[in-house]
């Protein structure tokens, strides 16, 4: 199958070692496991590259961010074994932008559901527009954000949390999320979204690598047993699919869909 159908991860470097790490999806820029797979690896590979100074993590397009797990693959899940590897490729990717060597600019410019809020708060800096609206749908469908959650109260503490995912079915604005600490920064469109990106990165790139290595570690601190936690938690989500609620509510949406 061509990329059109099957999505694609990017990484490029710059003159100035600013690395850019992109990946685009057809339906909404869903990430299925070969994606997630790739990106986590552009991530590891990004942070070993002496050349790269800074990582800016984007997806393709001017609308969604991205819409989280792809249901394509959610609807496929018919063991534990198999949910809880789906489920741990998030978990991947996370993982790989906690151990990074490198800061990573966050480049939100449109609406993420699910584990795009995660990608969002895997990022140590976070760059937003307006349009970019976010929810946690998890509950909905009778699982959980589970993997993500771990890096999303970390970033807007539990409360807020709770909120996003008590509230399935609601998006929150940008604000909200600027407000509650998700977004470090939120523009008006995606032209004035880019300079603020280009020119922080630009700074970044400029400073001493071994004080942004340093600062690195302290922004992660305590979350060394993550590889443990999160692969625990992808063992939970994917026990929770095979319910008869989440089965159930994946007919309904896959009804609705057609």
């Amino acid at each position: 199958m061509s990329t059109e159908i099957n999505g694609h991860v990017s990484a490029n470097t710059d003159h100035r070692g600013i690395a850019i790490i992109s990946f685009f999806h057809p339906a909404q820029n869903s990430l299925p496991s070969a994606l997630l797979a790739q990106l986590a690896q552009a991530i590891t590979d990004a942070g070993n590259d002496d050349a790269v100074r800074v990582i800016i993590l984007k997806s393709e397009g001017d609308r969604t961010f991205c819409a989280g797990a792809s249901f394509d693959e959610l609807l496929q899940i018919k063991d534990k074994e198999s949910g809880a590897k789906f489920f741990s490729g998030f978990a991947e990717v996370i993982n790989a932008c906690r151990t990074c060597n490198k800061i990573i600019i966050g480049r939100v410019q449109g609406k993420s559901v699910g584990g795009g809020v995660g990608l969002a708060a895997a990022a140590d800096y976070c760059l937003a527009t307006e349009a970019a609206s976010i929810k946690l749908s998890e509950l909905a469908i009778g699982i959980g954000p589970f993997v993500i959650s771990p890096a999303v109260s970390r970033k807007i503490g539990l409360s807020a949390f709770s909120q996003l995912t008590i509230r399935a079915t609601d998006f929150q604005s940008a604000q909200w999320a600027h407000e509650k600490g998700l977004f470090n920064e939120v523009y008006a469109d995606i032209v004035a979204l880019d300079e603020a990106i280009d020119t922080l990165a630009n700074k970044l790139a400029s400073y001493n690598p071994d004080a942004l290595l340093s600062l690195k570690q302290i922004l992660w601190e305590g979350t060394e047993n993550w590889d443990q936690l999160l692969n625990e938690r992808a063992a939970v989500s994917g026990e929770l699919v095979l319910s008869d609620f989440t089965q159930q509510a994946l007919q309904q949406f896959l009804k609705g869909n057609r």
